[in-house]
């Protein structure tokens, strides 16, 4: 991953960071999941990044389509 790579989407639950991870997958975006979450107490953050050429959509997509409740 590069480091100019942007953060498009964060969470605290791996189900829905995987969700976005799978939508971005399918829409052929390259998307990279990071988990900076503490495995034993479970806080932190798992974030999703996107090349910058991608951002723009990858936010789109992320409003547009995906509802978590």
């Amino acid at each position: 991953m590069n480091s100019r790579w942007q953060k498009v989407f964060s969470t605290q639950q791996r189900y829905q960071a995987e969700i976005v991870k799978a939508v971005l997958e399918d829409q052929q975006l390259n998307p990279v999941l990071i988990d900076k979450q503490d495995r034993a107490y479970h806080f932190g953050l798992i974030e999703i990044y996107v090349a910058p050429d991608c951002v723009i959509s990858a936010l789109k997509i992320i409003s547009d389509d995906i509802r978590f409740r």
